[in-house]
C-alpha cells in the first residue's frame, strides 16, 4: 500500500486546521450533532473563492435503470478546449487530442438521503476533473432514501422523485445501471471502454466502493476506483490514537457519532446493520473477493470520523494484494470537496485527474 500525507499550514487558535477554516471555527464550536440548519452553518459553508471555470459541454439526460430512469449529468471538454488544454497549467493529465477519452462515473455524497447534481461535491468535482483530465465525467443522481424522523424528517420526508421506501440495493442498482450504460455507449461518448473508473465521496464513496466490488464480482471490473472520505463500514472500527486526538478537537456538528452513523446506515439498509453485505458496505467483503478489485485510491479528511473507515479499508485492500494508495488530506474536516474555492479541494481534484489520466 502506498501512503501519502498532504501537509497543512495551520492556525495557532485551532491547531491542525487550515487557516481559512480555523478562522471560522468559532462560529460552530458550540453546535452539536445534526444542527445543520443553524444559521452559523451558512457562514461556515460559505465559498472560500470563486468556482473554477472550464470550457465544457454539460448535457443532462436520463438513463434506463431497473427502478426507473436515472438522471445523470455528462461533462465533456469541447473539442476546442481539449485541443488547447495542454496549455492550461491546471490540466496536467489531459489525454491526447482525438484519442478516446478516459471516463469517471461519479457519485455524490449526502448520507444516502441528500445531495443532488448541483451540489459542489457533484458539479464542481465533475467539472474540475473533466477539465483537468480532458475526460468525460458522468455524475449520477441515484435514488435517495427517505429521511426518518430521528434524522430530521417530520415525521419523514420522501426523496426528490416522490417515491417512498427507498433502501439498499436501489441506490447501488442505479449506479450500476449508469456505469453499464456508459460502458455500452463508450463509442458514442468518445470514451475508451477500458478506461472507465468509478468514484464517489462520503455516502457516494460507499456506493462507489460497493459498485467496484460488484463489477469485479461480475468479471468486468472498473479501470480503477477513486474513493473520497468513503463510509465503507456499517459500524466504524475503533480510531487510532492519532485519529481520536483529531476528533477530540472537531466541533460536534462536524462529527459522525456512533448513534448518528448507525441511524444513517440502518436507514440506508432498511434494517439492522447486521444485515449489511459488501454490496452496501464494501469492507465486509472477504479477502478472496477483494483480490479481484482494480487499483484503488482512498483519500480521507484529517478531522473526520469516516477517516478510520477509509484507513481500515485501505489496510484490508493492502493485505489482499490490491494496488491501493491511501492519502490523508490534512487540515480539513469531512466533506472538503463541497467547499468551493478551498485550495485543498483543488489539490484533491488534481490528484484524481492525474490518476484518471493514467
Amino acid at each position: 500500500m502506498t501512503t501519502t500525507d498532504s501537509p497543512a499550514t495551520t492556525h495557532d487558535d485551532a491547531p491542525g486546521f487550515l487557516p481559512e477554516l480555523a478562522e471560522r471555527l468559532p462560529l460552530i464550536r458550540d453546535l452539536g450533532p445534526m444542527q445543520f440548519d443553524h444559521p452559523a452553518m451558512r457562514a461556515w459553508d460559505a465559498p472560500h473563492g470563486d468556482p473554477e471555470t472550464w470550457d465544457l459541454q454539460i448535457p443532462d439526460r436520463e438513463l434506463p435503470g431497473p427502478h426507473g430512469p436515472v438522471p445523470v449529468r455528462i461533462y465533456a471538454p469541447s473539442d476546442e478546449a481539449r485541443d488547447g488544454a495542454a496549455d492550461d497549467p491546471r490540466a496536467g493529465a489531459v489525454s491526447d487530442p482525438g484519442a478516446p477519452r478516459p471516463c469517471l462515473v461519479w457519485l455524490h455524497g449526502g448520507a444516502f438521503i441528500g445531495g443532488d447534481l448541483d451540489m459542489p461535491e457533484a458539479h464542481e468535482v465533475a467539472r474540475g476533473i473533466a477539465g483537468r483530465a480532458g475526460a468525460v465525467v458522468v455524475s449520477v443522481f441515484y435514488r435517495l432514501c427517505d429521511v426518518p424522523a430521528d434524522m430530521g424528517g417530520a415525521p419523514a420526508t420522501t426523496n426528490p422523485r416522490g417515491k417512498t421506501g427507498v433502501h439498499a440495493p436501489i441506490p447501488l442498482d442505479d449506479a450500476h445501471a449508469a456505469f453499464t450504460w456508459v460502458r455500452e455507449h463508450a463509442a458514442d461518448l468518445g470514451i475508451d471502454p477500458s478506461r472507465i473508473a468509478v468514484g464517489g465521496a462520503s455516502a457516494g464513496g460507499a456506493l462507489a466502493a460497493s459498485l467496484s466490488q460488484r463489477l469485479a464480482d461480475e468479471g468486468a471490473p472498473a479501470r480503477r476506483a477513486l474513493l473520497m472520505y468513503p463510509v465503507v463500514h456499517a459500524v466504524f472500527p475503533e480510531p487510532t490514537p492519532e485519529e481520536a486526538a483529531a476528533l477530540a478537537v472537531t466541533p460536534g456538528v462536524l462529527r459522525f457519532h456512533t448513534e448518528t452513523t448507525v441511524a444513517m446506515n440502518e436507514n440506508y439498509l432498511g434494517g439492522p446493520v447486521e444485515t449489511a453485505t459488501p454490496y452496501e458496505f464494501a469492507a465486509l467483503a472477504d479477502e478472496d473477493a477483494l483480490r479481484a478489485l482494480p487499483a484503488t485510491y482512498i483519500e480521507v479528511d484529517e478531522f473526520d470520523d469516516l477517516r478510520r473507515s477509509g484507513r481500515a479499508y485501505a489496510e484490508q485492500l493492502r493485505d489482499a494484494g490490491v494496488d491501493v494508495t491511501f492519502e490523508i488530506r490534512r487540515g480539513v474536516p469531512h466533506g472538503h470537496l463541497n467547499r468551493v474555492g478551498l485550495s485543498t479541494a483543488a489539490q484533491s481534484l488534481d490528484r484524481m485527474a492525474a490518476l484518471l489520466g493514467e
